[in-house]
């Protein structure tokens, strides 16, 4: 399975108004709940004299599905929070977290006009960030001299293996990432090390993958 989510440095951040209130929302991608704390902290110290942050986050939890949270800070329950929430669910988004800060203007939007604001501003945000693509990958890994480490990781990306890192001690130590163990990555090892290479488990990994 796999999951769309946001690049690490791929934030999407908008700004839109509406009857005078500013509304400034930032999506980014998280790893935890931690995570979109952080967010959320960042958003209030650098707006600190906005009068709301409303949040959301959706959090993948492995074998559980998708964690969510929302908060309104403020604003009539179901207005702010929620809509946050409902557009980073709409867009198939998980291990993301969201804020939206509002600058009051002076009129009252009501609950529809409110719902329609947070869910614009947060859409416009998502528009705007890059997103990729996780699976969850098994992890190899693989020892080489480090004579022949640069080809051998070249050779194996070419052959559209994921290299999540090399590590350098007595030998290079190449952590390859596929979707299982088969006879078809020992395979391309085997040809690519001329048999040299023993692959070794190393457990799993949602790791970024191209689309």
């Amino acid at each position: 399975m796999d999951l769309l989510t946001i690049a690490p440095d791929g934030e999407g951040s908008a700004e839109i108004e509406v009857k005078r209130s500013r509304f400034l929302a930032v999506v980014a991608r998280i790893d935890s709940e931690d995570g979109a704390k952080a967010l959320l902290g960042q958003a209030r110290r650098e707006h600190h004299d906005a009068r709301h942050h409303c949040s959301a986050f959706v959090l993948h939890v492995n074998g559980q599905g998708d964690r969510t949270r929302s908060s309104d800070d403020g604003e009539p329950s179901g207005t702010a929070g929620l809509p946050i929430l409902q557009v980073l669910l709409g867009a198939g988004l998980s291990d993301v977290a969201a804020v939206v800060t509002r600058y009051f203007g002076g009129t009252l939007l009501g609950a529809g006009g409110l719902v329609r604001a947070y869910s614009a501003a947060t859409a416009a945000a998502v528009a705007a960030a890059v997103t990729v693509r996780r699976r969850r990958l098994e992890l190899l890994t693989l020892a080489v001299d480090h004579a022949v480490a640069g080809r051998v990781e070249s050779e194996l990306r070419s052959r559209g293996v994921v290299i999540t890192g090399t590590e350098y001690g007595p030998s290079a130590v190449l952590t390859l990432a596929v979707p299982a163990f088969s006879d078809e990555v020992a395979g391309t090892v085997a040809s690519v090390t001329a048999g040299a290479g023993v692959l070794r488990p190393a457990g799993f990994r949602w790791v970024d993958v191209r689309s």
